[in-house]
């Protein structure tokens, strides 16, 4: 069986809710609207289809992060109509759809956490899904750092997706990021830096069996390898005001150490040299197949079928290769997929 397990979707009534608290959206609120799959269930079940009846996808909401839609009061209520949402889906479409990962309100503090403990132990959610910044601020910040504590207390994923715009510019001196550089290299970046704050905060230290998948392969780390290891162990030499020498020294592992503690899934649209590269570094039992359907050219199968021939094409063994298609997601999600 094939669990593909980062694809975005938007059930009818969270989507019309979207488009009522945002109906002139840009950027990738008007790159959504042009997929007809992502809330379409029809158009969806016939692009699944060409993938043969084992193929399963593990559904969440695509961007922009839910916390751009409004205050919280308006927040709280999209998430909760999306999640409601997603649990009704599971259960009609259980062969197509074994398990969603909620969305919160993330700039909500207290909103988020209540969101996610209804979402697992209600609704029945594998996990959640956070965006790598919060309206700009890190995952790690005062008001949203508990939700790493009540998912390690529930021992349930979470799923982190990139979230930049066209707003956070490539120059000091640009008002704004040109030629979608915000999206192609801007993405990765966001999740490298978010990693790294989890890392530098102790997260692990702290929850040594914290569960979190990152999208597209840990963004830049594997490639970055000689960096994140014997570059950050210098960590502080190129600092001045601040001694991150004792930052170090508290710290259990060097930090590349750390960074192989995250989980990454294969949505790396086709790319084969980079999918041996992330495999190489988090190795067969941290990485999750994934197409991030249906963002493709072809709007909803290409990255699902060439994500399939590079998997099928690794070179692993018999048990590497179920792990990555199947025995990851089912060990993370504690979920029986038929």
């Amino acid at each position: 069986m094939k669990i593909d397990i980062f694809n975005h979707f938007f059930p009818r009534k969270a989507w019309e809710r979207m488009q009522k608290l945002a109906p002139d959206g840009k950027d990738m609120h008007k790159r959504v609207r042009e997929i007809p799959c992502i809330v379409d269930l029809d158009e969806r079940f016939r692009i699944m289809d060409r993938f043969g009846e084992d193929y399963r996808q593990v559904i969440c909401a695509g961007s922009p992060p839910i916390e751009v839609f409004g205050p919280p009061r308006a927040t709280r209520e999209l998430a909760k109509i999306m999640n409601d949402g997603f649990a009704e889906l599971v259960a009609k479409h259980p062969k197509r759809f074994p398990a969603f990962v909620a969305s919160l309100p993330m700039n909500d503090p207290d909103g988020l956490l209540k969101e996610a403990r209804r979402a697992i132990e209600e609704l029945g959610a594998v996990g959640v899904q956070v965006f790598t910044n919060v309206l700009g601020s890190p995952l790690t910040a005062p008001e949203t750092l508990p939700l790493f504590d009540l998912m390690a207390e529930l021992d349930a994923p979470i799923w982190m997706h990139p979230a930049r715009g066209a707003d956070f510019p490539d120059y000091r001196n640009e008002r704004k990021s040109h030629y979608e550089i915000w999206w192609t290299f801007g993405w990765p970046y966001e999740t490298s830096a978010a990693m790294a704050h989890i890392v530098f905060e102790g997260l692990f230290d702290k929850h040594p069996d914290l569960k979190i998948i990152t999208h597209h392969m840990g963004g830049m780390i594997p490639y970055f390898e000689g960096r994140v290891g014997p570059g950050w162990d210098q960590l502080g030499k190129r600092t001045s005001d601040v001694d991150y020498g004792k930052l170090l020294d508290r710290l259990e592992k060097r930090p590349v150490d750390y960074f192989r503690m995250f989980y990454a899934d294969t949505a790396l649209f086709g790319a084969w040299e980079a999918t041996k590269c992330g495999l190489r570094f988090f190795g067969p039992d941290r990485v999750l197949f994934a197409s991030d359907a249906p963002f493709d050219p072809e709007k909803g199968s290409m990255y699902t079928r060439t994500t399939i021939e590079i998997v099928d094409r690794l070179d692993l063994a018999p048990h590497e290769r179920h792990a990555i298609y199947e025995g990851n997601a089912r060990r993370l999600m504690k979920r029986e997929v038929s």
